[in-house]
């Protein structure tokens, strides 16, 4: 296996994809000779050609509605939309045409698109380049919405993405893109879209996050062993449309306690959908409220003050204890 950051896995599964499928097209802004602004899709042009890998206007709405229209003639288009923020422009062509494109064609048309952009703060980005907006994607119906945490899940992820007939929402924290090495297979593999995964076993707490707040919450479980010695679990969703909540009760059913993480602003977001699900399918077996770690209602800050924005350890030990002394 190589040994590969997550920008690097995302473009192997690129790669490996643009090599076993003819459909499969790459296309957004700069994405080409350049190789993207965070060069994700670095050296692919050269591979595969200015055919299958090529630059756009800077116009998002372009740019979604052309990988509509690509996916109903056959191919399966991976357009990048250059940072989460500008996704506004291409709201109607992502949310309306693609998501219903099988429902209102009776399953004659398919929209095999990935939509991929990079997200997430702890970076000291500008403005609109860092928010959380995950929260559009999954209220809306026909578009699966994958969030990945390291190298070997967001390739296994994405390949699993461009193989999908319907269009996926996949994206990519920006705090993690170089973040640290992990072995990656080579080869073509795929990761189940859908499948949460728990990445820390405990029997006390659960702690359910996604994307960046995976790992913070992995520290907030270490944190709270070490001071009180409690064992907490840490679930990775992977995927937030569809979401695993079967992964979800089990793991309540053995800890009786729950906290979820997001980066995003706390009302309306995924943790709400979650700890809902939760209370139909297994408030029974909880001896303590379901407590929310989220951005504050706020628009997200300027870089001078966003870390004192952001979810850190302290404040997950913090909703930890409060549900541990309910």
């Amino acid at each position: 296996m190589a040994q590969m950051n997550m920008k690097e896995a995302i473009r192997d599964a690129m790669r490996v994809e643009l090599k076993n499928d003819p459909n499969v097209l790459v296309f957004g802004e700069d994405v080409g000779k350049v190789g993207g602004v965070f060069r994700a899709t670095e050296g692919l042009q050269g591979e595969f050609g200015e055919d299958r890998v090529f630059d756009t206007p800077l116009a998002e709405s372009a740019i979604a509605g052309m990988a509509v229209g690509m996916g109903i003639q056959g191919f399966r288009p991976v357009a990048e939309i250059q940072f989460v923020g500008f996704i506004y422009e291409a709201l109607d062509q992502m949310f309306v045409q693609a998501a219903r494109m099988r429902y209102r064609s009776g399953g004659r048309y398919n929209s095999p698109i990935v939509f991929r952009t990079p997200f997430g703060g702890g970076v000291k980005a500008a403005e609109l380049h860092t928010d959380s907006l995950e929260g559009l994607a999954v209220q809306t119906p026909g578009i699966k919405v994958i969030v990945p945490s390291n190298p070997y899940d967001a390739k296994g992820l994405l390949v699993s993405a461009i193989r999908d007939n319907d269009p996926v929402f996949f994206m990519e924290h920006l705090n993690l893109y170089h973040a640290f090495r992990a072995e990656v297979p080579e080869d073509a593999y795929t990761v189940e879209i859908g499948k949460a995964n728990v990445v820390r076993e405990g029997s006390d707490v659960t702690i359910i996050a996604y994307g960046m707040m995976v790992h913070t919450a992995m520290k907030a479980a270490e944190e709270i062993e070490k001071s009180r010695g409690i064992k907490a679990e840490v679930i990775d969703l992977r995927t937030l449309m569809p979401l695993d909540i079967d992964t979800i009760v089990a793991s309540i059913q053995k800890t009786n306690r729950a906290i979820v993480v997001q980066e995003a602003q706390k009302t309306s977001g995924v943790a709400a959908e979650i700890i809902a699900q939760i209370n139909e399918k297994a408030i029974l077996h909880l001896e303590a409220p379901v407590l929310r770690v989220a951005g504050p209602d706020t628009v997200y800050p300027f870089a001078q003050i966003e870390d004192a924005w952001l979810p850190s350890p302290a404040r997950i030990v913090a909703a930890l204890n409060k549900v541990l002394d309910f």
